[in-house]
C-alpha cells in the first residue's frame, strides 16, 4: 500500500512517480523503527509505530509534533543549572540519623528522591491537611493578607470568580498595595481553556500597571511564531503557595471554583474534590525553591538571594513530621515520582492505599501494584467512577481487569463528582501528597511536585479523610465488571493504546 496514494487510484501516475512514492514510503518505514524505539518505554514505541504504520498521514505529524518529552534546549540548560546549584547548597544536610525510629529501607527511599530531586528529608514540618474546598481558599487569603515580603504562587488551572479565586487574587492585590512582593505563575494551556480566560488576563494586566510589584508569567507559554520550540502538551501540573518562606501550600487543588467553570458541570452539578496540605517548616524551603526553578525558567530571573530560605535553621529544626519534597518532570529524566511510588509500593508489607483521579500506569507500576497484592499486602485504589476526561476514563478502565485479578479492591467515587485528590499510603507510616497523578502523563509530561511524609500521626489523619470518602464509594465487583458490555470493552482497549502515546 502507497500511504498517500491509498484509496485514490494509482494506475494513472506515472511510473517514476509511483516509484519515488514508495521508496519514500519504504525509507520512513525503514527511519521510524530505528528511530522511535530509542530512550522510550516499549509499549510506547510500539503505540507510535502502530499508528505511523496504520494511519501515517495522521500519526506521522503527530509524532513530528509530539513525539520528544523534551524541554527546549534553553530550558534544559535552566534546569540543569538549577539542579547543580541545589544540589550543591544541600550537599552537607546529611539528616538520615533522623529516620533512626523507621525501617532502613524508607532511609533508601529518601536517598533515592535526594539523589534524583537533591532535597534531603528533614524533621521539624508541622503539616495540617485541607479537606473542605471552601477552607483552602480562606487559608490562601488569611495568610496573604498576613505577608510582609513575598508571596508565590504558581498552579495549573487559575481562574476568577466572586467566592472562590476572586477573593484570593483580590488579597494578592492587596499585597502588592502596601509592597509585598507578588509573583504568581499559571500553566498557559491549562489556563487558556478555563471560561472567562480574557478577563483573568486582563484583571493581572491592570494589577501588573497599578504595582509594578505584581509580577505574572504564563509557565510554558504556547508560542508557535517564537523559535523555542518545546513539545505543545508538557505542561506546568504543580500547585505550589509559598507565603515570606515561612509558610507553603500545595496538593491536588487548583485556583478556581469547584465546578471548574465549566457550564457542563453546573448542570451535572459536578464538582471537583479536592485534598490539599499546608505545611510549616523546613519543607517550605523545598517548595519555595521549585517555585523558584519555574520562576527562573520562564523569566531568567534568579531568586536565590531573594528567596528568605534559613539552611542552617532547617537543619536544626526538630519534631512534627519528616517530609521531603520531590520534584519530577522533563526537567528531571529519571521520573522521579514514579521511582518514589515504585520503591515505596514494593517495600509495603501490610497496605497501600492509593487515591488517584487517573491512572494509567506503566508496566512497572502496574506490575508493582498487582505484585503488593500477590503479596497478601492488602491494596485499595480509589478513583472516580466517571473521569473528567472520555478518554482517560476508559484508558484506565482497560487495566482493571488485572488489577482485580491479581486481588486489589477498587473503589468508585459516585459520580457526578470528580475525586481529584493525590494521596498514596504506605503501611500505617508513609504518605505521600501532591500534584501527581499515575499515570504516564505525570510521570513524562508534566512537571509535578510530591511530598513524602514519614509520621504516623499525620498517616492516620490522611486515613480518615479516606475513609471518609472509602463510605460513600462503591466497590467495583469483579464478576460484575468482567460482563461489562462489549463496546465498552472495546473503547477502553482503544485508548489504553493512545495513553501509550507519550
Amino acid at each position: 500500500m502507497v500511504w498517500p496514494l491509498s484509496g485514490l487510484g494509482i494506475e494513472g501516475l506515472p511510473v517514476w512517480v509511483v516509484a519515488i512514492v514508495l521508496a519514500f514510503e519504504i525509507g520512513v518505514r525503514v527511519a521510524v523503527l530505528g528511530i522511535i524505539p530509542g530512550n522510550r518505554r516499549p509499549q510506547t514505541a510500539m503505540a507510535w509505530l502502530l499508528a505511523i504504520f496504520f494511519m501515517p498521514i495522521i500519526a506521522l505529524p503527530l509524532y513530528l509534533l509530539l513525539g520528544t518529552n523534551k524541554l527546549s534546549a534553553r530550558r534544559q540548560e535552566r534546569q540543569r543549572r538549577i539542579n547543580e546549584t541545589l544540589l550543591e547548597a544541600t550537599r552537607g544536610m546529611d539528616l538520615s540519623n533522623q529516620l533512626r525510629d523507621y525501617d532502613e529501607q524508607i532511609g533508601a527511599t529518601a536517598a533515592l528522591n535526594r539523589n534524583l530531586g537533591a532535597f534531603p528529608i528533614q524533621d521539624g514540618n508541622e503539616i495540617t491537611l485541607i479537606s473542605d474546598y471552601k477552607r483552602f481558599f480562606e487559608r490562601l487569603v488569611e495568610e496573604i493578607d498576613a505577608s510582609t515580603d513575598y508571596v508565590h504562587m504558581l498552579f495549573y488551572i487559575m481562574g476568577d470568580d466572586d467566592e472562590y479565586a476572586g477573593p484570593v487574587l483580590d488579597a494578592l492585590e492587596r499585597a502588592a498595595a502596601r509592597g509585598v512582593t507578588v509573583r504568581l505563575l499559571y500553566d498557559h494551556l491549562g489556563t487558556l481553556r478555563v471560561r472567562g480566560y480574557r478577563r483573568l488576563r486582563r484583571r493581572l494586566e491592570a494589577a501588573s500597571e497599578q504595582c509594578p510589584n505584581f509580577q505574572w508569567r504564563r509557565a510554558l507559554p504556547i508560542r508557535p511564531l517564537k523559535r523555542r520550540f518545546s513539545r505543545l502538551d508538557l505542561r506546568n501540573h504543580r500547585k505550589i503557595v509559598v507565603v515570606d518562606g515561612e509558610t507553603a501550600f500545595t496538593g491536588s487543588a487548583n485556583l478556581i471554583e469547584p465546578h471548574y467553570q465549566r457550564p457542563s458541570a453546573v448542570k451535572l452539578n459536578r464538582k471537583w474534590v479536592e485534598l490539599n496540605i499546608e505545611v510549616y517548616g523546613p519543607a517550605v524551603t523545598g517548595l519555595d525553591i521549585v517555585f523558584a526553578s519555574d520562576w527562573y525558567a520562564e523569566t531568567g530571573e534568579n531568586l536565590g538571594s531573594q528567596l528568605l530560605v534559613d539552611l542552617e535553621a532547617d537543619e536544626a529544626a526538630s519534631g512534627g513530621s519528616l517530609a521531603q519534597v520531590v520534584p519530577s518532570g522533563p526537567g528531571f529524566p529519571d521520573e522521579n515520582n514514579l521511582r518514589l511510588f515504585n520503591d515505596l509500593i514494593y517495600q509495603a508489607t501490610e497496605r497501600v492505599v492509593i487515591c488517584t483521579p487517573y491512572l494509567v500506569p506503566d508496566d512497572s507500576l502496574l506490575y508493582a501494584v498487582t505484585n503488593a497484592a500477590h503479596r497478601d499486602v492488602d491494596v485499595v485504589l480509589l478513583v472516580t467512577e466517571r473521569a473528567d476526561q472520555f478518554t482517560v476514563q476508559h484508558a484506565q478502565q482497560s487495566y482493571y481487569e488485572a488489577l482485580l485479578e491479581a486481588g486489589v479492591r477498587i473503589f468508585r467515587y459516585p459520580a457526578p463528582d470528580v475525586l481529584h485528590a493525590k494521596v498514596m499510603l504506605i503501611d500505617e507510616d508513609v504518605a505521600v501528597i501532591g500534584s501527581s497523578n499515575m499515570d504516564m502523563r505525570s510521570f513524562s509530561l508534566n512537571l509535578e511536585v510530591t511530598l513524602m511524609i514519614v509520621d504516623e500521626a499525620k498517616v492516620a489523619e490522611l486515613d480518615e479523610v479516606l475513609r471518609g470518602y472509602l463510605e460513600v464509594s462503591t466497590e467495583l465487583d469483579p464478576e460484575a465488571w468482567a460482563e461489562r458490555p462489549w463496546q465498552v470493552r472495546y473503547l477502553d482497549n482503544v485508548f489504553r493504546l493512545t495513553a501509550a502515546l507519550q
